[in-house]
Parts: C-alpha cells; sequence; structure tokens
C-alpha cells in the first residue's frame, strides 16, 4: 500500500508564496514522474508541475517562472515552490506519482490540499 500525503496549502495574498510538501509511504522502490495536478471550483483538473526521474521538468504555461517543483529522494518528498501567486492559482492541488513497489508500478493520487490566494 502506497499513500501520498499533502501539506502545506493555505489562504495568502496575492503576489506571496507557499510550499507544498507530499511526502510518500508505503513498500516504495523508487519512483519515475512525480507530479502536481489542481483542480479549480468548476474547471477541469490541470497539470502543474512535473519532475521525471531522470530530472527533466515540465510547467504549465500559467506558472513558468513563478513555480518550482523538486524532490528529496531520500525522503521519498516532491515539492511545489510557489511564488508570486495569483488568485487564478486558487485550487486544491494533487500530488501524484509513478511508484515503483514489489509487485508493480502504479500511479498514486494524494487527497488533495487547498491552496486559496486573496486578491
Amino acid at each position: 500500500q502506497v499513500q501520498l500525503v499533502e501539506s502545506g496549502g493555505g489562504l495568502v495574498q496575492a503576489g506571496g508564496s507557499l510550499r507544498l510538501s507530499c511526502a510518500a509511504s508505503g513498500s516504495i522502490f523508487g519512483f519515475n514522474a512525480m507530479g502536481w495536478s489542481r483542480q479549480a471550483p468548476g474547471k477541469q483538473r490541470e497539470l502543474v508541475a512535473q519532475l521525471t526521474s531522470g530530472g527533466i521538468t515540465n510547467y504549465a504555461d500559467s506558472v513558468k517562472g513563478r513555480f518550482t517543483i523538486s524532490r528529496d529522494n531520500a525522503k521519498d518528498t516532491v515539492y511545489l515552490q510557489m511564488d508570486s501567486l495569483k488568485p487564478e492559482d486558487t485550487a486544491v492541488y494533487y500530488c501524484n506519482a509513478d511508484v515503483l513497489t514489489p509487485w508493480d508500478m502504479r500511479h498514486y493520487w494524494g487527497q488533495g490540499t487547498q491552496v486559496t490566494v486573496s486578491s
């Protein structure tokens, strides 16, 4: 059983910063890609940032230059540093990862953490 648990969401004023964390636990051999997606009310879930096992990053155009994804392999944790936040960044943010276990590789999602940016 693998769990992804996000933390670090909250309420922040426009122009402020937040850092989201996503800690993985369970029978984990390793990870392929890890990333963050978000879903705003009434909208579809969208990719925000992704980090491959080879270190390649991919960002949504709307967050390029403001958000940074990183990972700590020793802690099985992925981070999302969010700077210069805008009201349109308000959403539930979900961590996700391709996780290799002793049995298979599967895609997992966290439960989500709310980010609210006030104007």
